[in-house]
């Protein structure tokens, strides 16, 4: 049986709009396993981001508990929660965020080499991740010469350079045309697929949600499985 990654129980989260309560996660449930990848569809405002930031503890939750990987991470401090980020988890967002002043391969080598691995070691690595998605002849072209496509596989490759075991990611293609959403979505399979993983994701897009191993709806607060 496949290992629990992430675990969420009884996930509540508000936030006050002037003297009104506005009650976005209201005991949200949700168990992903390794190797799964789980679509998180929902429409919008319904609190799909706020679900992410919880799962990858860069914020907390009112009530309840989330478990990575079987730690407790709800009463951890700030440190220790991000210790944990490093080892875990990986993040890409709608924009890919690459640091417009280094080369690709560099925004790939940076993380790793914070999470303490050698330049060397990191580098080799980062032409890994860059030749498995078609890029190594782009590595040392910085984020201006790259095309949205591109940015956005390199944001997927710096997202798994830890190896992590869990991906969370909203709206990866959201930016892009539905041909390099194709071409992007291709490649974040293969990766997740290829490490074996566990990958949340959050997508406006029906086509790709139906292409994940199943889909979960956030709706008045809560989680509900949808048939794909």
């Amino acid at each position: 049986m496949s290992e629990t990654v992430l675990a969420l129980s009884g996930v509540v989260r508000s936030f006050r709009q002037g003297r009104d309560e506005l009650r976005v996660l209201a005991g949200a449930d949700l168990t992903l396993k390794a190797g799964e990848i789980v679509a998180l569809v929902g429409p919008s405002g319904a609190g799909k981001s706020t679900l992410l930031q919880i799962s990858g503890l860069l914020e907390k939750p009112d009530e309840g508990e989330v478990l990575i990987d079987g730690q407790a991470c709800g009463s951890l401090n700030d440190d220790r929660r991000t210790a944990i980020r490093r080892q875990y988890l990986g993040f890409v967002y709608q924009y890919h965020h690459l640091l417009p002043e280094f080369s690709a391969l560099e925004n790939i080598v940076l993380p790793q080499m914070i999470a303490g691995l050698s330049r060397r070691e990191a580098a080799e690595r980062g032409r890994q991740l860059l030749s498995s998605l078609g890029l190594l002849p782009r590595a040392d072209h910085r984020p201006g010469q790259l095309s949205g496509g591109e940015q956005q596989r390199i944001a997927i490759a710096r997202a798994l350079a830890n190896a992590p075991k869990l991906l969370l990611a909203d709206e990866p293609t959201g930016n892009l045309d539905p041909h390099t959403a194709d071409v992007v979505f291709n490649a974040l399979l293969k990766l997740v697929r290829g490490a074996g993983l566990a990958a949340l994701i959050a997508t406006h897009n029906p086509d790709l949600a139906r292409r994940m191993d199943r889909m979960v709806t956030l709706s008045e607060g809560r989680l509900t499985d949808v048939t794909v």
